[in-house]
């Protein structure tokens, strides 16, 4: 498993330093809002950017605690590192679901929420084969 952490490990940094910048920009409005996403000005579409800042939260603090454990050499890195998998994917999945329903294929979105769902299935196999071989 530990080959697995050093292939994971630029992913999680990507990733859940990726959400911090996103959610910082976010709330400091440091890009001009028509610039965030398309319908900006649309309440529910806000509502439904916020809605994931609590998931995004915890799949960076989840990945980072994995990194941290792992090079602790503390066993529970596993368990951090497959919960922050399954979170991300399940992050991207509501967002390709969100966009696809709504008829918007706007590659901005898509690209980097293609991004989270697509890339856990890489190291889920191998996290979940591990737990049911131990």
């Amino acid at each position: 498993m530990n080959g697995t952490m050093r292939r994971l490990s630029p992913f999680f940094w990507l990733t859940d330093v990726g959400f911090i910048i996103y959610w910082l920009v976010t709330f400091l409005e440091v890009l001009p809002k028509e610039y965030m996403y398309q319908d900006y000005t649309n309440a529910n579409l806000v509502a439904w950017n916020l809605s994931f800042f609590p998931l995004d939260i915890i799949i960076s603090i989840t990945g980072f605690a994995s990194l941290h454990a792992y090079h602790k050499g503390k066993k529970n890195w596993q368990q951090l590192a497959l919960l922050s998998l399954v979170l991300t994917f399940c992050s991207g999945l509501q967002a390709i679901a969100f966009w696809a329903f709504k008829a918007d294929f706007d590659w901005g979105w898509w690209i980097p929420n293609l991004y989270l769902l697509i890339y856990p299935l890489f190291f889920l196999p191998r996290f979940i084969g591990e737990r049911h071989a131990g």
